[in-house]
C-alpha cells in the first residue's frame, strides 16, 4: 500500500529534488526503510544509531504527530500523507 511522503527541502538532494515521493509501507518504521531502499543515505538523516527517530525530526501522519500516536510503529494505510518536518531552532 502506497503512502505519499512530503520531503523537506534540506533532504531533497537525496530524493533527486522531489518534494513528494510514494513509498509502500505498513508502519512509519517500514516507511523509513522503504525510503532508504529508494533513496540511499536518507535513513541516517532520520534515525539515530539505535534506530530511533532523531529528536529533531518530526513525522506527521495525516497532520498527527507520531509522538502522540504509536511512534515508529504507527500504522499506515493506502492514501495516507506523511510529512517529515525537521525541528527549527533559533531565536535571539
Amino acid at each position: 500500500m502506497a503512502v505519499t511522503v512530503r520531503i523537506p527541502t534540506p533532504l531533497r538532494s537525496l530524493t533527486k529534488g522531489q518534494a513528494e515521493v510514494e513509498v509502500a509501507a505498513e508502519t512509519v518504521a517500514g516507511l523509513i526503510e522503504g525510503l532508504e531502499k529508494q533513496y540511499p543515505g536518507l535513513m541516517e538523516r532520520l534515525v539515530d544509531e539505535g534506530g530511533e527517530v532523531r529528536r529533531f525530526i518530526n513525522f506527521y501522519v495525516n497532520e498527527e504527530d507520531i509522538r502522540f500516536l504509536q511512534g515508529a510503529t504507527t500504522a499506515l494505510k493506502a492514501g495516507d500523507k506523511v510529512s517529515i518536518v525537521p525541528a527549527i531552532a533559533g531565536g535571539g
